[in-house]
């Protein structure tokens, strides 16, 4: 059966993420030499490390983990809405910001005024939303493809910093549906969210494609949803997974020609 609808993931599949948040760290930590004589390459090691602890030891981990919200996301997201999950991680996120940045000018043994987690918590929101930027070849690959299939976009994580990403990226107009998983409740890998898109664009999963660069979300969903998948190897992102991609690529440009041979091969 013909492939008639592709389904891409967003964090570093379309739009840079790691990477973006390691020059975020990087930035900072050249903020705190300046201002409070940390050791900046320490500095950058010792935030990321404690992000993620406090984030692994937080109230609001099931949550985060059951949408996809990371530890670097909680020290830049809004969180807007109403919901008991999100009001709790939004309350939670503004001390664990804080502690953050403190508990890495603190680890040097640097005596630190009582504002300055919260001063470089807030220099790495700013900079970290300013730097948002595409993998390359994203929009063109979007261009192309659009005309021939239907473009869909499946992202887990929080509604208002997931659709924050979106816009920022000026790929919307291409996708004639979109689910972003805090929104529904649900996100990848459980197939709910996958069917959900595939209901919206009308299509079967054999006629549909995924891509992204998680194995443990993105292709392993695509499994449980019966959708074939394309894995985008991004340095810096990867992980394991006992999950085979149908496709490895290690850029987007790859994409046009599996397609092409894919549809060969049916003709055949």
């Amino acid at each position: 059966m013909a492939i008639r609808a592709i389904l891409f993931d967003l964090d570093d599949t379309l739009a840079v993420d790691e990477a973006v948040s390691h020059e975020t760290f990087a930035h900072v930590a050249a903020v705190a030499a300046d201002r409070f004589g940390a050791e900046p390459g320490r500095f950058a090691t010792d935030a990321m490390a404690i992000a993620r602890s406090l984030w692994a030891e937080g109230t609001c981990r099931p949550f985060c983990r059951s949408i996809g919200i990371s530890a670097f996301e909680c020290l830049w997201g809004g969180f807007e809405g109403d919901s008991k999950d999100l009001t709790d991680l939004r309350n939670w996120a503004v001390a664990y910001r804080v502690e953050v940045f403190t508990e890495a000018l603190t680890t040097q043994g640097i005596v630190c005024p009582p504002d300055a987690g919260a001063f470089l918590s807030a220099e790495f929101a700013a900079t970290r939303r300013s730097r948002q930027r595409l993998l390359a070849g994203a929009r063109d690959l979007m261009a192309q493809l659009s005309p021939s299939y239907s473009l869909a976009l499946l992202t887990n994580g929080a509604p208002d910093l997931q659709r924050e990403k979106i816009a920022a990226s000026g790929l919307e107009s291409f996708f004639k549906a979109i689910a972003v998983s805090g929104e529904h409740g649900i996100g990848k890998p459980k197939p709910e969210i996958f069917d959900y898109l595939l209901d919206q664009l009308g299509v079967t999963a054999d006629e549909a494609l995924m891509v992204g660069n998680s194995l443990e979300r993105d292709i392993a969903g695509a499994r449980n949803a019966g959708i074939r998948s394309i894995w985008i190897r991004v340095p810096g992102s990867e992980e394991h997974a006992e999950v085979s991609p149908d496709y490895t690529i290690s850029a987007l440009a790859e994409i046009p020609a599996i397609l092409e041979a894919f549809h060969a091969s049916r003709k055949n």
